[in-house]
């Protein structure tokens, strides 16, 4: 039987939470938690409800936007999160205000910034530096970072795999924060079943049908893999990494432009319709991102791609024996990573500037990112957190875990552009014309290339 990872710090921290604002259990996914403040209900000069401390009488209020795209308890480890920086610092009350999904939080930071009252710190996608930078919706952090005694150690102790993605023009622009790589989940309760080794998981897209034909059954997929708008692109950029020639990704590092219509990328793409209408291992349709976990727990999908971020709501609610593994490869095996970086709005006074950075400083201290780690899954982003018992631990209970920070030497970041939502949203578009049957890959992916193409002549 599969081991149960008993993670008694996240449980005392959802205590706290418990006993201090009453919050019950979490809400996962793209559902707001229970009793947390929401985004457009606006600010107080208190500490919102299930705050925790309200500080000194003249303490310093900032707002700080968090999404949660994932299953587990996210939200809640923020609060008491915040609830320990604002009892270390009664000077400054941080005041977290949940703003659903990344695509969510977006859109109500937009409508902050219009409104003026932007939230001072944020996290949002590291694919929204390049949009971020050009609306001047964040400040580049570099000047924090030289005030800073150790701040260049700190900048280099980050995961450089995670850090590459913070840069725009030279300039950091955001702090990797909940970070993570897209990693391949699966039943090895299931590989048994059908006289696979649970111990030997697909290494190539071959291997992958075949497993994915031994595993699929009438009341179980093989394979799991999220089609629908906001996802498809991040699965999409690993399966392009691993297909083509030289491991050029779909799009140039500066942001200004896009490579989807390759011969290898439509060949990535017919595979993804190979996978559902030939192979018939892969559910046909739009599969949704939010289904796939709760599917796999259920025992519906055999293998999924999913992000480590769901690591801690699969570990603690499967009841059966689980594996993860590499990304199975085309060409190569590569992956793609994504996930939230912290970012500091622009046109702040120096005052709130200084304690956002504080406040940024904090979350990511060592210790704090490795257990920020272990309660969610996400990777821990510094170099100085693989060094802590904590992690140590965490690696030796539960080794499925390290899977996602042993590939991030073969990731390279999710398609990232300027104008990135409208690019997401170009691409993912034609991947589920594609898949609709309404174009061929060729097709989908030419008609993505050139509507990318208008939208980015703008930056060149």
């Amino acid at each position: 039987m599969r081991k149960k990872i008993a993670l008694v710090t996240a449980a005392s921290l959802l205590a706290s939470v418990v006993a201090l604002s009453g919050c019950g259990n979490s809400g996962g996914g793209n559902d707001a938690p229970p009793n947390t403040q929401a985004a457009g209900a606006g600010t107080t000069e208190t500490k919102a409800e299930g705050g925790g401390d309200a500080g000194s009488k003249d303490a310093l209020h900032l707002t700080f936007y968090y999404p949660v795209n994932v299953g587990g308890s996210a939200a809640q480890l923020i609060e008491a999160l915040c609830n320990d920086f604002n009892a270390e610092n009664p000077d400054i009350v941080v005041e977290p205000v949940y703003t659903g999904n990344y695509d969510d939080t977006v859109t109500k930071l937009q409508t902050a910034v219009q409104g003026g009252t932007p939230p001072e710190v944020f996290v949002s996608l590291a694919t929204q530096r390049f949009t971020m930078a050009s609306t001047g919706m964040a400040m580049p952090l570099d000047d924090l970072i030289a005030a800073d005694a150790d701040g260049q150690e700190y900048i280099d102790d980050f995961l450089p795999g995670f850090m590459e993605d913070s840069y725009v023009d030279g300039q950091i622009y955001s702090i990797p924060f909940q970070r993570s790589t897209m990693v391949m989940f699966y039943n090895k309760d299931a590989f048994k079943e059908v006289g696979l080794d649970p111990e030997k998981p697909p290494t190539t897209w071959e291997e992958l049908v075949e497993y994915g034909q031994k595993l699929t059954n009438e009341n179980r997929y093989g394979v799991g893999l999220a089609l629908n708008s906001g996802s498809a692109q991040w699965a999409f950029t690993g399966f392009c990494l691993q297909n083509s020639e030289n491991g050029e990704n779909l799009m140039t590092e500066d942001g200004k432009q896009v490579m989807f219509d390759t011969p290898g990328n439509i060949e990535a793409l017919q595979f993804w319709l190979d996978l559902q209408n030939k192979y018939e291992i892969m559910a046909p349709g739009i599969v949704q991102w939010t289904d796939l976990p709760t599917q796999f727990l259920a025992g519906e999908v055999a293998m999924i791609y999913h992000t480590t971020g769901n690591m801690a709501n699969i570990s603690q609610n499967a009841e059966f024996d689980f594996g993860t593994c590499f990304l199975p490869g085309g060409k190569r095996q590569a992956a793609p990573t994504g996930g939230g970086n912290f970012y500091i709005s622009n046109g702040l006074s120096e005052e709130r500037v200084q304690a956002a950075w504080k406040f940024i400083r904090f979350m990511t201290e060592p210790e704090r990112a490795a257990q920020w780690s272990l309660d969610t899954g996400y990777v821990a982003t510094r170099q100085s957190c693989f060094e802590t018992e904590l992690l140590k631990n965490y690696y030796e209970e539960l080794p499925q875990a390290k899977v996602a920070y042993e590939q991030i030497d073969i990731a390279k970041p999710e398609l990232t552009t300027y104008n990135a939502a409208e690019i997401w949203r170009i691409l993912n578009d034609n991947i589920q014309s594609a898949v609709v049957g309404d174009a061929t890959p060729e097709e989908a992916l030419k008609a993505a290339q050139e509507q990318a193409t208008e939208i980015l002549a703008e930056y060149q």
